[in-house]
């Protein structure tokens, strides 16, 4: 059967071609040990990760939205019987009703999408994805700065950079380098039952830039005696930025402020 040799803009497709580099990120999606019961692959491409992620599972579902690949990856993984290639977008996909983890070479243009079907789904145990390294030090505060998504989302998923793949580990090359951003929900939420919307409204209120400061942000609605005692308990200057301030910094503030 003939390989598809040309890429498709319009589907962002850059494919690993560095085994080494898809190894870490299998590693990273499936620890040795017990097999992941459940496996989503986001853009199983030409099949250079979903090689490494089948023994890792007892059950993997491998989406590819490029119809020329499919044919490709059902011929590569046919004595693999757990391995199951659907020629579908992942975003169309129903989140399933059982625990499940979610990998992949992400479409760099497709990034906010993915991550954000993988935040709203309710069973997703942790996702690994490959990433412009822009969109993971963002989001992981590698630039000593945090984001309102990963601060919204913090009480309830765990938000790291596991690692850096070079631009040359992938074809065609694109213009920059990628980042391996991984996403785990906590068992056990940071926030009690009931809080979700005051955090949120916490979280909104002082990403709203009004003032120049969190500080002036939080006085917009917040007694200001009541946001002075929060930062002092939070040990913040007033002047501070809000994206200077991490989110387990922002859970004192909750503490203090309150709803």
């Amino acid at each position: 059967m003939a390989r598809p040799s040309r890429v498709s803009r319009a589907l962002s497709q850059n494919f690993l071609a560095d085994r080494a580099a898809a190894g870490q990120l299998a590693r990273l999606a499936a620890p040795h040990g017990l097999p992941v019961p459940l496996l989503l692959e986001v853009g199983a491409g030409k099949g250079a990760l979903t090689e490494l992620l089948a023994p890792r599972c007892r059950s993997l579902l491998a989406y590819e939205i490029d119809p020329r690949l499919v044919p490709v990856l059902r011929s590569r993984f046919a004595d693999a019987p757990h391995v199951r290639v659907l020629g579908e977008d992942f975003l169309r996909a129903r989140a399933p009703r059982t625990p499940f983890s979610v990998a992949g070479n992400v479409p760099f243009s497709r990034t906010a999408a993915v991550v954000a079907w993988c935040l709203r789904a309710p069973h997703l145990t942790d996702a690994t994805l490959l990433t412009q390294l822009e969109y993971a030090r963002r989001r992981t505060g590698d630039y000593g700065s945090w984001t309102r998504l990963t601060v919204l989302t913090w009480p309830r998923h765990e938000w790291r950079l596991a690692g850096r793949v070079g631009r040359r580990s992938f074809r065609p090359v694109p213009r920059v380098d990628a980042g391996i951003v991984r996403i785990e929900r906590r068992r056990t939420p940071l926030l009690a039952p009931g809080a979700d919307a005051g955090w949120r409204e916490l979280v909104d209120l002082g990403f709203s830039g009004a003032g120049g400061s969190l500080h002036a942000s939080l006085r917009r609605a917040r007694p200001r005696r009541r946001v002075d005692a929060a930062f002092r308990a939070a040990g913040l200057d007033r002047d501070v930025l809000v994206g200077e301030v991490p989110p387990w910094t922002w859970l004192r503030l909750h503490e203090v402020l309150g709803s």
